[in-house]
């Protein structure tokens, strides 16, 4: 039986959709209990005899993975080899810029271009978006408002999205599916109401799927989430993930510091001087606590 290579477009916990290098899609399951691929994934698999389903057998190296800590600590994949990372805030439910700003972390991690989209623009409330996505601009991200109602900034969204892989995130109910939907005719993704009891999101995306879009390459919509934080392995990572950190710190009177409570650091001054956003460096802390709870818990 010939072996092939093909690509995971859709993930169902054991099960999952290849796309073959012929754009062919068939279901496969995967072999034995230790493969774990992902959307993105690159994988070999070879059709089962007088079955419809095939078998994947191997992952190949990836490229970059976007992770997350296991409730045991451990690291968990949610897909692999993208090129773009957009997390999606709204009017509704009220954005969580903490977990903005952990996704983009994770894209720092990465390698790859992170967006910031703000949507539901047609919604209240509208007060200090300008403000708070101003922060984004300010250190270099793309930033996008727009409403899947009134068709604003779904043009500049496609153009962002345009001949790449790209993984949309956010938090459960901010409309990625609905963005997802505007900018493909053949995503037909479901999409659900704001709970109103709550006031969050409901989980309306079971399982991560990749979309190709009619302006060149793709989107991996992924399931909504009440939280995100980014596997960091070290107190470095954290620093590298908040790119105003970074840059800010090579000017701190010590190689290592970590822009806490260390005489010299450029970072606190450029926080007390309004340089640096007092609510990013906040996250930083967050950040930097994380990783030091994960690494505690890890030995």
């Amino acid at each position: 039986m010939p072996v092939i290579d093909a690509t995971v477009v859709a993930m169902f916990s054991r099960r999952m959709r290849l796309r073959l290098d012929d754009a062919t899609e068939v279901d496969a399951r995967i072999k034995g209990k230790k493969l774990k691929p992902v959307c993105g994934d690159r994988v070999r698999a070879e059709p089962i005899s007088e079955e419809d389903d095939w078998l994947i057998t191997a992952i190949h190296e990836r490229r970059n993975e976007l992770s997350r800590p296991s409730a045991r600590g451990d690291k968990e994949v949610l897909a692999a080899n993208v090129d773009h990372l957009v997390v999606i805030a709204a009017a509704t439910p009220k954005p969580d810029w903490f977990i903005v700003d952990r996704y983009l972390c994770a894209a720092e991690l990465m390698g790859v271009a992170g967006t910031v989209v703000y949507n539901k623009t047609d919604l209240e409330p509208k007060n200090g978006i300008d403000i708070a996505l101003g922060v984004y601009d300010a250190i270099g991200y793309q930033t996008i408002k727009t409403s899947a109602e009134t068709g604003e900034g779904i043009d500049s969204l496609a153009d962002q999205l345009r001949e790449c892989t790209t993984i949309i995130v956010g938090q459960s109910g901010v409309g990625k599916s609905t963005l997802i939907n505007k900018l493909s005719d053949v995503a037909g993704q479901k999409t659900a109401e704001i709970s109103r009891k709550h006031r969050e999101g409901r989980h309306t995306t079971v399982t991560s799927t990749m979309i190709p879009l009619p302006t060149g390459g793709a989107v991996i919509d992924s399931p909504g989430v009440r939280d995100y934080a980014p596997l960091l392995q070290s107190p470095d990572e954290a620093i590298i993930g908040y790119r105003e950190i970074s840059s800010t710190g090579r000017e701190c009177r010590f190689a290592n510091c970590r822009h806490l409570r260390e005489p010299g650091c450029a970072v606190k001054d450029a926080v007390d001087n309004g340089k640096i956003d007092a609510r990013r460096y906040e996250s930083y802390r967050r950040a930097l606590a994380l990783s030091d709870r994960l690494n505690r818990d890890r030995y």
